[in-house]
């Protein structure tokens, strides 16, 4: 039986993606096609989109770059909607770990569907949208760290902290996702831990020859910040007003601890690890009367102290 040109360019694109290297004859081979229709098929290809490259010399043949088009996969229409609204939720990141432009993958995902089925996701992307606040800074080194995380390398990065440019050796554990900014949690060499990096804060990055296996996956990671113990416990109490209320339930790391009473008001009564005083004072400063923090008491001091620097600094 003989092949149709269109299933033979079909299987042919599966078969140069499953291989780095090959002849002419090994297609000729393969198809058991002559050597003149293989060099006319591998053409064909080429000028489809499908990134060869031709290898000369007597040794020589074809290659697929790192590049390579996937062959064509088959989806229900639930699949594609998921498919492509996943894709969605990408939109508003500046920066992606890959070369990728989601608006070329959406609409190459958009044009293969039925006309049925466009028209449904037209209607839902009118009122669906996986929304981020767009970041204006860049994060640069995305794909680098994700290989660096997958290749177990230590890497020297220099990194905008709050005391100014600083110089680490960590150990990628992964990239992930939050807020519209990338993070890295990564095991810091110097300080035996792992700690966590925004990518946008990262001023260089270098890859080095140098290994290291860090003790957790970023997923046991990730899953351990939810239920991690603080290693320095103190108590966190804050009276709540309704605006209070409504402020702190947009934060994950208050919201399980919120509780209300029926005049609208409400408290959080949770444990910290004391290391986040600093960062809880600010957060519970911004939110003004809606809240009021009545442990821990250093706290307390370090929101008198910012108070105060905002009155001097408007001159009261």
């Amino acid at each position: 039986m003989v092949m149709s040109k269109t299933k033979m360019l079909f299987d042919l694109i599966l078969y140069v993606n499953a291989r780095r290297q090959f002849t002419a004859q090994d297609v000729a081979t393969e198809f058991q096609i002559s050597l003149r229709t293989a060099h006319r098929y591998l053409s064909e290809l080429g000028e489809m989109g499908v990134p060869l490259y031709t290898e000369p010399g007597r040794s020589g043949g074809y290659r697929v770059l790192n590049n390579r088009v996937l062959p064509p996969v088959l989806f229900d229409e639930n699949e594609a909607f998921a498919i492509f609204f996943a894709f969605q939720s990408l939109k508003h990141y500046r920066s992606l770990p890959f070369d990728i432009d989601i608006e070329s993958v959406s609409r190459k995902l958009y044009a293969g569907l039925p006309l049925d089925t466009r028209k449904r996701i037209d209607r839902l992307d009118a009122v669906l949208s996986f929304w981020n606040k767009k970041r204006t800074v860049p994060s640069p080194y995305l794909k680098e760290i994700i290989e660096a995380a997958a290749e177990k390398q230590v890497v020297y990065i220099e990194y905008r902290s709050k005391t100014g440019l600083t110089s680490r050796e960590a150990a990628p554990i992964g990239i992930y996702a939050y807020g519209g900014f990338w993070y890295m949690p990564a095991f810091d060499i110097a300080h035996n831990t792992v700690k966590l990096f925004r990518t946008d804060r990262i001023a260089a990055f270098n890859r080095s020859e140098r290994t290291y296996s860090p003790s957790v996956t970023l997923n046991d990671w990730l899953l351990s910040r939810t239920g991690q113990e603080p290693e320095t416990p103190v108590r966190l109490y804050v009276e709540l007003t309704g605006e209070g209320i409504r402020q702190c339930r947009s934060e994950p790391w208050l919201e399980p601890d919120i509780v209300t009473d029926d005049q609208g008001r409400g408290h959080i009564d949770t444990v910290i690890d004391r290391t986040e005083i600093e960062f809880v004072s600010h957060y519970f400063f911004r939110l003004g009367t809606a809240a009021k923090v009545i442990e821990p008491r250093e706290a307390v001091s370090r929101i008198r102290v910012l108070s105060r620097e905002l009155l001097k600094h408007y001159n009261y």
